[in-house]
């Protein structure tokens, strides 16, 4: 299937077992034919090519509205417009919330988000009041994505491609990492920061961290994230 169609396939959960399907035209389904030996053919509506738009719905988070560009966000409430196709990242998952709920309860300061994706929490940061915002990913198109979301949201951010494991760190207040618990305890002996907000991984993970002291730790639909301050 990679083969035939290196632009991607959908795997399909049925109680015989797992149906492979294709978006294509005639030739795809001849292709499949001669591969196969045999296909089911389906017509799908016309508006299949935007159809993923509705799986892409916004969230509000206080009095942040987190959505795609197709939505209007309420009146009273702060929009951050997310495009949900440039990088990982629209608000919607839980460990992306509940940094956002971290981000709530702390004073502005100079923040760096690590692990950028599309920059939703370096936008959401920068629309909190917090100043200067630095995101850094090893990603060339996350930055890219974080840089024209940042732009379309109308906020300075500053974002890099770098490689965190490596190369000296900015020295600012907040540290945000949504990325995985090994990659935070590999992460936190390098941090210049005084303050991070981590998550990313199950609430069944320790809230140790070597340098840290644990402030609290919040949970939303079987995921944890945890406020720390440098020991």
């Amino acid at each position: 299937m990679l083969e035939l169609f290196p632009q991607g396939f959908e795997e399909v959960d049925s109680a015989d077992g797992v149906e492979l399907v294709a978006y294509t035209d005639a030739g795809g389904e001849e292709r499949l034919w001669h591969t196969f030996g045999g296909v089911r053919g389906q017509d799908v509506a016309a508006d299949w090519r935007d159809r993923w738009k509705s799986f892409h719905r916004p969230v509000q988070i206080g009095s942040l509205w987190i959505g795609p560009p197709w939505d209007q966000a309420p009146d009273g409430l702060v929009p951050v417009v997310i495009d949900p196709g440039r990088a990982f990242g629209t608000g919607a998952h839980p460990t992306t919330q509940l940094c956002i709920e971290l981000l709530l309860g702390i004073e502005p300061a100079g923040v760096v988000d690590f692990g950028s994706g599309s920059g939703v929490l370096s936008i959401v940061a920068a629309k909190l009041g917090f100043a200067p915002v630095v995101a850094l990913d090893t990603e060339e198109s996350a930055v890219e994505a974080t840089l024209a979301n940042a732009a379309a949201n109308g906020v300075a951010v500053d974002a890099r491609r770098v490689d965190v494991l490596t190369e000296l760190l900015p020295e600012e207040e907040v540290a945000l990492a949504n990325i995985t618990r090994p990659a935070v305890e590999s992460l936190a002996p390098r941090l210049r920061s005084g303050r991070l907000l981590t998550s990313g991984y199950l609430p069944t993970e320790t809230t140790s961290l070597p340098g840290f002291s644990h402030v609290r730790r919040i949970t939303r639909e079987g995921w944890a994230a945890d406020e720390y301050e440098k020991a």
